[in-house]
This record gives structure tokens, sequence and C-alpha cells, in this order.
């Protein structure tokens, strides 16, 4: 189970893994908290008048295609986005969205979700969200919390028979190790790297708090992701910054997608190359 804030953060965070889980034959789960209702339009050539006026319709078609295309299953959990607040002084959040919902509020779809679908593992963003979006950290929250909670039957009552899942982890999408190995392989290719700002402000934030644990090869499954980019139009601009590196070097520099196993119930060894390190061994999958 992969739990998401907004339509797209499947398709641009662990996609690849998830693909090559669904051609191994596992069942895959994204949930996704949002309908990104205040999300901008991204790509020049969806900023139309009829698309902002029903952007949340056609963001959930746009998530129908890229589900289709990686083959997982979806759910809403049919909370507001809360928007992506800008100023000095910030702005206060809007009335009734995501990142306002009191915890246990936020969660108890999410636990319904986990106690019906009864995943092994749960994907998840690390406390400041990958990235310091409201929803993003809040979709950080009530994973951990669902995490923790599904398996106490005390817990939730009403939202199902108890499953404890037995694996959690953090998207690693951005370290500083794989920004620097696409880089050099830009430049070694003689190519233009879109990675120049990246590498300033990793200078600047210091020392990652989660260290990769896991990196699951899935270069194969690149050119899956990248179609289920492209099916969310409204986000991802074709001729932007998530296709300036050629598949091919992508491959040769960095053919994995890597992640911080925060909890475990099982015994594992690290580094891992697979997500369920550990569950194959103790359950028939």
């Amino acid at each position: 189970m992969a739990v998401h804030a907004h339509p797209d953060d499947e398709s641009s965070k662990g996609a690849a893994t998830m693909a090559r889980y669904v051609a191994e034959g596992v069942e895959v789960l994204v949930v996704t908290c949002t309908g990104g209702e205040r999300g901008d339009i991204l790509n020049p050539a969806m900023d139309r008048p009829e698309v902002k006026a029903d952007i949340g319709k056609v963001r959930e078609a746009e998530m129908a295609k890229a589900r289709e295309i990686l083959g997982v299953g979806q759910r809403w959990l049919g909370f507001v986005d809360s928007g992506f607040p800008e100023g000095d002084p910030l702005p206060p959040l809007p009335e009734g969205c995501f990142a306002l919902e009191p915890l246990e509020k936020a969660s108890e779809p999410l636990v319904r979700a986990v106690r019906d679908f009864r995943p092994h593992v749960m994907l998840t963003y690390d406390e400041k969200g990958g990235y310091p979006h409201p929803d993003h950290v809040k979709c950080h929250e009530v994973s951990v919390e669902a995490f923790e909670a599904a398996g106490d039957p005390e817990r939730y009552p009403g939202t199902g028979e108890p499953w404890q899942p037995l694996k959690l982890y953090y998207h690693m999408t951005f370290s500083k190790d794989r920004i620097l190995a696409l880089h050099g392989a830009m430049e070694k290719a003689g190519l233009e790297s879109p990675y120049g700002d990246w590498l300033k402000r990793f200078e600047d934030d210091g020392a990652p708090k989660w260290e990769v644990t896991t990196r699951v090869p899935c270069a194969d499954h690149f050119e899956t992701r990248d179609r289920a980019l492209l099916a969310h139009a409204t986000q991802i601009d074709p001729n932007g910054f998530w296709f300036v590196v050629p598949l091919d070097v992508q491959r040769e520099a960095w053919p994995t997608e890597d992640y911080h196993l925060a909890r475990s119930l099982v015994d594992t060894e690290l580094p891992e190359d697979d997500l369920f390190a550990g569950i194959r061994e103790k359950v028939c999958l």
C-alpha cells in the first residue's frame, strides 16, 4: 500500500517500484488522501479556463489513467486539498482542508483501508513530507498512525477486523547520492544537467536525517513510470524537468528507487534490495 497526498504523487514517487511488483504478481493499492483540488496547473498546454473550472474532476480522470498504466488499485480518502501556502507571512490554511483535520478523523479512513486491503508493506513520506507541503506532512502523520493502530482491536472500532502491516518505508526519491549520480552521468554524456541548483541546495541542507536502507532495482519499469506521470497532464509538462535525463542515462546511473525502512516487525538485514525482505520468509505472498 502506497499512501500519497495528491493524484500524481504516486507517479513521481515509487511508481517504477509499484510497476515492478505488479509485474511479479503482487497486489498493490495506492491510497490518495486528497483530490488535488487546489493544485496549480503546471503544464502550459492544460492552462485553460475550462480545466481550471473543473480541476477536481480533471485530476480524478488523470488518476484513473495513471492507475491503469501502473496496474494498481486505487482508493480516495476524500479529503480536500490544502493548497501550498506562499507569502511572508504565510496565509492561514483554508478551513476544512486535509492538513487541518484532527489526527484521528484524518486517520480513520486510512485505518479502514489498511484493515480492508491487509497490506504487508506500507509506503509513505518522512515527517517533512518529502517537501514541506502541508498535505504531505499530514500524509506522513496519518500513515504512521494507521500503521501503528490498524493492528490494535481497541483502536478505531467499527473500521474492520484488525490487521498489522509488517514494514513501513519512507520514500527517498531525491537523495543526494542519486542526484549526484545523475548529474555526473549527464555531464559525462555531454548533456546539460538539470540538477545544478539541487546540488547547491544539498550543500545548504547538510546531512540528510534518514539514510537509504533499501534500493529496489526497477529500471525496466522507468518507461511505465513516465507514462503514468504523463497521464497527469495538468501537473506534468512533457517538455519539462521530469524528462530531461534520457532513460538510458537513468538506467545506467541509478537503476533503483530508494527507501528508508522506518518500522519493521520482521527480521531483515540492511541494506535491502526488496521491500518484502524478511516478509517472504514469514508469509506466503
